[in-house]
C-alpha cells in the first residue's frame, strides 16, 4: 500500500499551478514470471518497484535533487 500525497510549495503569485498522481497495481504477469524463476513475492515485488524508480530516477538532471534522493 501507497500513500500518495502530492504537494506544490509556490512562491510566486503570478503563476497557475496544478498537480497530479497516478498509482496502480504491480503487473501480474511480471511476478509471475519472476516467481517462476524461483524469486519469491517480496523480492519480485521490490525488483518492479525498483526498475519503476529507477526508470523515474533517470529522468533527474537537476544535481542536487538527483544527490538528495539517491
Amino acid at each position: 500500500m501507497a500513500h500518495s500525497n502530492p504537494q506544490l510549495e509556490i512562491y510566486a503569485d503570478d503563476v497557475k499551478c496544478s498537480h497530479g498522481s497516478t498509482t496502480g497495481q504491480l503487473d501480474e504477469n511480471a511476478l509471475f514470471y519472476l516467481r517462476s524463476r524461483g524469486i519469491d513475492v517480496r523480492t519480485a515485488q521490490l525488483l518492479l518497484i525498483s526498475g519503476f524508480a529507477k526508470e523515474v530516477m533517470e529522468t533527474i538532471t537537476n544535481t542536487n535533487i538527483d544527490t538528495f534522493y539517491r
